[in-house]
Order: structure tokens, then C-alpha cells, then sequence
């Protein structure tokens, strides 16, 4: 078996057009998320499909049992690939993920999802906190503009600011080309 695994995290409706909370080039990054899924299918690597529910009904976005908290057409599970639901940012946190790698020998993961600043950084740190080599595709990753004190940040600087974060001392931040060149 592969010890490398693919984490799809939260590529789910209500991120794209007509979602409660659509990102910015959330279209392009599934496209790319897609891509990459194809080739670990191809490779036999371990896939993980995170899928973030929010535990109150009320909630802003991903409300438990809603269309828009399920994953993304471009990116379903195939039967036998492993599933983790979670309820916080970070996907390791209060969740089967690390057992799930464990389990399978896994040395190297790579990171694709939503959202860029938020459960992507999360996972990426604590990925690399517990050991394993981790990759981000920045291109197969996405978020929304931000607002602190009083400043609009446009989604593509948020996007860039925690890629060059997690490329400094957390991850190989790479493209889609990059990486399936490999």
C-alpha cells in the first residue's frame, strides 16, 4: 500500500455558486482538487474526504443533514474511501484522522480544499506537527476575502499570505502541475 494519502477537506455545495458561503475561485480549485483525486486513485494512495458539519442547526453554513453541507459533485467518495466528518477547523482535532493514516503507513499527505485560512492552515500545521511530510496545492485550495479593523482583504492576498505561511516552515506549497508532474 501507498504511504501516501489525499485529504479533500470540505470541498462541499455550500462553497460554490448558490451555497450559503460561495468562495472565491472555489470552481478552479475543485477542477484542480478533481484532478489530483483522479491521479491518488490511479496510484493507489490512501483518499480521505473531510466533510465539516457545524453541530447547531442555526449555523451560518454546512447545518447538519443540509444539501449544502454535503460533498461537492466533482470530488464524491468512491465506495471503500474513507470518510471523516468533523465539527472543528482543524480535521485531526476530535476526529479518526490520525488512526485513519496510522493505520495505513502513511509517511506523506497532501492537502486540497476549503478554506485556504481557516481548515486548510489548521490541518497543514497539525499535519506536520504530528509528523507526516505535507504538501499543499495552492491552486486546488480556495477561500473568501476577510475584514479587520475596518480593512477589506481581497480573497487572493488572504489566499496568498497562508500559502506563503505554511511554505515558510509547515509544507511544500505546490501547483496542480507541480505535483502531478512528480
Amino acid at each position: 500500500m501507498s504511504k501516501r494519502a489525499l485529504i479533500l477537506i470540505d470541498i462541499q455545495n455550500d462553497y460554490f455558486a448558490g451555497g450559503k458561503w460561495p468562495l472565491d475561485g472555489i470552481q478552479a480549485a475543485a477542477a484542480n482538487a478533481a484532478r489530483v483525486l483522479a491521479a491518488a486513485r490511479a496510484a493507489g494512495d490512501l483518499v480521505v474526504h473531510v466533510r465539516h458539519e457545524f453541530q447547531a442547526a442555526d449555523a451560518p453554513f454546512f447545518a447538519p443533514g443540509s444539501a449544502g453541507a454535503h460533498i461537492h459533485a466533482s470530488v464524491l467518495p468512491q465506495a471503500g474511501e474513507a470518510q471523516v466528518l468533523k465539527h472543528r477547523v482543524n480535521a485531526f482535532l476530535d476526529t479518526d484522522l490520525k488512526a485513519l493514516l496510522d493505520a495505513a503507513g502513511v509517511e506523506q499527505v497532501t492537502l486540497v480544499g476549503a478554506m485556504s485560512h481557516m481548515c486548510i492552515d489548521a490541518a497543514a500545521r497539525a499535519s506536520s506537527d504530528l509528523g507526516y511530510a505535507t504538501t499543499v496545492l495552492h491552486d486546488a485550495c480556495a477561500t473568501h476575502a476577510q475584514e479587520f479593523a475596518g480593512r477589506k482583504i481581497a480573497a487572493e492576498q488572504v489566499h496568498a499570505a497562508y500559502m506563503a505561511a505554511l511554505a515558510f516552515a509547515y509544507a511544500s506549497v505546490v501547483a496542480t502541475e507541480e505535483y502531478l508532474a512528480d
